[in-house]
Order: structure tokens, then sequence, then C-alpha cells
């Protein structure tokens, strides 16, 4: 009786130290971590309207735009609240993979050779490549042979970079840059010809500023970019539930309508 007193007791004992593991275990996953703070903590880079900028908002420097709105909801459907990170974009999956950031929203397109090292949620907002030029240049421009022995400008660390490459090979520099407000003033100053972006952050600096504008050329259908939420990678309860926001936004046809409202905040 006293042997099988013991066995039970020893049984207990591994029953409890695996459920006290499992409890642990599940502790430490993204999410569960996340639900414990109360928070859940977004990195971005906040020089790229309509996605995400800088707005003076009743005399308080914000951060707003249509990447910041979905990551509220994103937050609002976990009940957490949502803290805002504005870092160079190239330093992003960096953070990511260290852990001071809990995932990214900057129009990031998530491409195979990030794919490598970070998980994606499903792509939320698909847009064409466009470029930037100065508005008196603008009808000079007909296709990509007007860059050959010319600077072109791109944000570093973007699948901007790769387009110039690929598409205007023969230009004199490829100017990468941490923020495009940087690419602008070189831009202006006549150090490039022009700047690679997606065709909302075009319209939103030429509708903006009238001297810059986005000039005719179209890059090929398979160059468009469709932005989607990263997240460090092996964490699969964090990337279903950003996809289960993702998803009702879509339903709603809701991220169109916080591209429209973005727009309108521009300065």
């Amino acid at each position: 009786m006293k042997k099988a007193t013991t066995l039970a007791a020893l049984a207990v004992a591994v029953l409890f130290a695996f459920s006290l593991a499992s409890c642990q275990k599940q502790d430490t996953s993204a999410l569960g971590r996340i639900k414990k703070a109360g928070k859940i903590i977004v990195g971005t880079n906040a020089g790229y309207p309509p996605y995400e900028f800088h707005k003076n908002v009743d005399g308080k420097d914000q951060i707003v735009g249509f990447d910041i709105e979905i990551g509220k909801e994103i937050a609002k459907d976990l009940g957490v609240q949502l803290e805002i990170k504005d870092m160079a974009f190239d330093g992003l999956l960096a953070a990511l993979n260290a852990g001071t950031i809990d995932f990214v929203l900057a129009g990031m397109t998530p491409t195979d050779e990030r794919k490598k090292s970070t998980d994606f949620s499903n792509v939320y907002y698909t847009a064409v490549q466009s470029v930037i030029v100065l508005a008196a240049d603008k009808d000079k421009i007909k296709d990509f042979a007007y860059f050959e022995g010319k600077g072109i400008g791109a944000q570093k660390g973007t699948i901007q970079v790769d387009l110039a490459k690929k598409y205007m090979p023969k230009a004199k520099e490829l100017k990468e840059l941490g923020k495009i407000t940087d690419l602008v003033l070189e831009l202006r100053s006549k150090r490039v010809a022009g700047i690679i972006v997606e065709k909302p952050v075009a319209d939103a600096y030429a509708s903006k500023n009238p001297d810059l504008a986005v000039s005719a050329i179209t890059f090929p259908a398979e160059e468009e970019s469709g932005s989607a939420a990263a997240v460090k990678q092996g964490n699969k309860d964090l990337v279903d539930a950003i996809n289960k926001t993702l998803d009702r936004l879509t339903a709603a046809k809701a991220v169109e309508g916080y591209v429209a409202a973005a727009n309108d905040m521009i300065e």
C-alpha cells in the first residue's frame, strides 16, 4: 500500500511539473507575453505618407496614417494598448528579431528574402510603383532611359532599391537614404533625377508640393508590391491573431477608408 501511495504521489508530481511547464511555455509565447504586458509594440518608419507620418494633432506631434489605424485595430482585438516606435526602415527587422518591437507595420513587402528570417501576415494593401520627379521635368520623361547618366533615389532597405538596379542599371548613381524627406532634398538639389516609391506615397508628396510630380513611367504589373505585417519567426499565434483582424478589416473594406482619411491628413 505504501509503495502504491508513493507511486501515486510521484505520478501527481510529474503531472504537476508537466502542467507547470506547459503554462510557462504558453506564458512565454509572443501572444501570451503581449496580453500579459497589456500592450503591443509596433515598429514603423514614420516618413512614408499616407502609410505612416508625423502630424501635429491638438498641439502634439503624433504618428498617424493608415498603417497606424490598422495597428490600433489589431491592438483593440487583442485587448491591449498600441505603442508605436519610430525607427529607420532598414533597422525594423533587426529590432523585431531582437525583441524590442512585437511586429512591423511600415508598408513592408513580404519578399522571398525577408521570409527567410521573418514571418508575415496576409497582404492587406497593394500598390503599384511610381517615380517622384521635379514637376519641371515631368514631360521630358518618357521611359526608364531618361535616367541613364543621372542619379536615382530609393529608401534604404526597400524593394525600391532592387527596382532601381533592375530598371535603371545605367543610372549614374543609386542613392540610398533612410528617409524619403532626405531623398526629396536630393531631388530638389538635382543630385538625383527621381525617387522610386509606391504610388500612394508619390501622390502624397506631389499633392502637397507643387514643385514635385509623379512621372508617367509605369513598372510592369509583376512589380506591384503588397504590404504585410512582419512578425518574429516562429510566432504563429501572433500571425494568426493579426490575420484575424486583417480579415475583418478586408471584409468591411475598412483599409480603403483608412487610406482616404490618411490622405486628407497630409499637410
